[in-house]
Order: C-alpha cells, then sequence, then structure tokens
C-alpha cells in the first residue's frame, strides 16, 4: 500500500473529535504522535488513576474508545484508516499504529457516526425503559465485534441482583481513603480540561433514584427527573474471554460502537466501571450474565425526555497536550 500523507488539519480536526471519547472520570489517558505518514497511539501512564485503576486496564479501554473514535472522524472525513495493534511487542505502551487510504466517496452513515461523537454524553441521571429494544438489540450486537467481545443484557428480574453488587463495590471501597482522595480531586480540582465538573454529577435524591452506579461526591442540583422515578434503564454487559492488553483495547472498540449507535437510536448512556474493578462484584456480575469470562465494562440504555435535561459536555485537553507531530526520521 503506498504511503499517503494526509494534510495536517485533517488529522488535527479528526483527533480533536475522536477525543471526544468516554474515559474513567474523564482522565483522558492518550498520547497521539504522528511520524511521516503514520499516526500512533500511546496509553499515558501520566493519567492512569492508580488507586482505582491498579492495572491499567481502563486506561487500556478509555484507549480503545479513542481508537474506535478516530476510525469514525477519519471515515466522515473520507479516509480508512489501516490499524496495526500493538506493533511493538516489546513497548506495551504502544496501542496501535495507523496510516490511512483514501475512500472514494464518504457514506451518510460515516458523517452521522461522526456527528454522533459529537452529541454523546454520559448521563448519571435516572432513565425511562428504552423504546423499540426490539430493534436497538440486535444493532448493538452487530456493532460489537462477537469474536472477541461478548455483549450480555441483564434481565429486568435480575436487576435486584446487579443492584445489590454495586452496593457490596460500594462497601468494600467505603474505608478505602486513596480511592476516595482520588476520586474527590477529579471531581474538585479546578482545571478546566478534565475531570468530572460538578454540573455533569448528580445530587443526593437523584443517586437514590438510580441503584446501579458510582458513587460521587453529591452536587449541588435539585430533583431532576423525579417524575421517571426509580431508573428503568436497560444495562449491558460486554465481556472478553481473556484479560490481555489487547482484549481491554478490543473492549474499548466495543464500547465505542455501542455508545454511538445508542446515540444514532436517540438513546442516553452511562458507562459503568465500578462493578468491574473489584473482582467480588465482577464474579457477581459474571453468575447474571452467566459467563466465566472477564467482565469489562457496563452500560445504562435508556430513554431521556425530548425537552429536559441535557448534561453538559464534559472538558478536554487541549489538543497541543495530545497530539505530537514529528518529522519522518526513517531515512
Amino acid at each position: 500500500m503506498p504511503d499517503v500523507l494526509l494534510d495536517a488539519d485533517v488529522l488535527r480536526a479528526a483527533v480533536q473529535l475522536a477525543c471526544r471519547a468516554p474515559s474513567l472520570h474523564n482522565s483522558q489517558p492518550w498520547q497521539w504522535v504522528t511520524q511521516g505518514t503514520r499516526l500512533h497511539l500511546y496509553v499515558d501512564h501520566s493519567r492512569i488513576l492508580y488507586s482505582t485503576d491498579k492495572s491499567g486496564r481502563e486506561a487500556l479501554i478509555s484507549c480503545g474508545a479513542v481508537l474506535d473514535h478516530l476510525c469514525v472522524a477519519m471515515a466522515a472525513a473520507g479516509w480508512t484508516a489501516n490499524i496495526e495493534r500493538f506493533p511493538n511487542p516489546n513497548d506495551l505502551d504502544h496501542v496501535a499504529s495507523f496510516d490511512f487510504s483514501p475512500m472514494s466517496l464518504a457514506a451518510d452513515g460515516d458523517r452521522r457516526r461522526a456527528d454522533a461523537i459529537a452529541h454523546r454524553r454520559t448521563d448519571r441521571l435516572p432513565f425511562a425503559a428504552p423504546n423499540n429494544w426490539e430493534y436497538l438489540e440486535p444493532a448493538l450486537r452487530n456493532a460489537v465485534n462477537a469474536g472477541t467481545v461478548h455483549l450480555d443484557v441483564i434481565a429486568d428480574e435480575l436487576r435486584p441482583e446487579l443492584a445489590r453488587a454495586s452496593r457490596l463495590t460500594e462497601s468494600l471501597r467505603e474505608y478505602d481513603s486513596y480511592y476516595h482522595t482520588e476520586l474527590d480531586w477529579w471531581t474538585n480540582h479546578f482545571e478546566n480540561s478534565d475531570g468530572i465538573p460538578s454540573s455533569s454529577l448528580i445530587s443526593a435524591a437523584e443517586s437514590d433514584q438510580v441503584d446501579v452506579g458510582r458513587p460521587f461526591p453529591d452536587s449541588p442540583h435539585t430533583q431532576r427527573r423525579a417524575y421517571i422515578g426509580h431508573d428503568q434503564s436497560t444495562v449491558l454487559v460486554l465481556s472478553t474471554d481473556g484479560d490481555t492488553h489487547g482484549e481491554a483495547v478490543r473492549t474499548g472498540e466495543a464500547l465505542s460502537a455501542v455508545l454511538l449507535e445508542c446515540t444514532l437510536a436517540g438513546m442516553a448512556t452511562c458507562t459503568l466501571t465500578h462493578l468491574t474493578e473489584l473482582w467480588s462484584s465482577r464474579n457477581l456480575i459474571g453468575n447474571l450474565t452467566g459467563r466465566t469470562a472477564m467482565q469489562q465494562v457496563l452500560i445504562r440504555v435508556g430513554e431521556t425526555p425530548a425537552l429536559g435535561e441535557v448534561p453538559p459536555m464534559t472538558p478536554r485537553r487541549p489538543l497541543d497536550e495530545v497530539l505530537t507531530f514529528h518529522p519522518d526520521t526513517s531515512g
């Protein structure tokens, strides 16, 4: 395949859109580097939350999500991303290397998925039950690479057990001061380029409506969506057969695909990882799905009022902090 040198502005725009990908506490643990005609993605160890994400697994999931977002953004711009995952077996921080091939024509579907990136939000408020689930579920399964990542739906009658697993996680971390210090920093620091702003958090009364969610510091909001009552979302589980770096990245790619498909369908979503950070609660999730697999991430999916509260966009790091251009020094 001949090397194609992309216009730098096209690449900047695609990376900037890709960086709207979700990450643990909006930590954005990725770094992009160009080298000649290639683009490289690295995990940024300086942004791994070691009290919450001891193994760095969630950082890799985040890198998988930003990888898939990048492919979507480039497709909308008329380019196919050719990906080599973990190109250097001696450097597992080097998540992926890309080169690009021009498309004959960008499809409307590619542009709509790119638009969905800009419209997606993490919504921690309660949801109404998703409409037309019988049509959405097959689309979500089709979006996930079933050969590597499995998608399961938690049955409604198992929801109390799921809530019990969430409470177990909370109780096991009640006296983990390092975890709570880290959580407070990412929700209370005064940076405007990362972390979770108070506008994206929920009040104690709102938290009481959602039985499956990470406990965050309470926000000063009043009770929004009180008329919904108890959260009626459908909960999805993404899992893999093993716990390798590659499977974590593939999980992030599947997560990106599911979130964008839900956004295109008009659904609200909330990614949940607290239930998969401890083995005890992770095993409970495995019992609910019937899989002896690595439970990677959960996703709440549901309806929100058409004219109701829309969570604000969370901040992102400046592009020059996450993207570095290097000249081609290969020869």
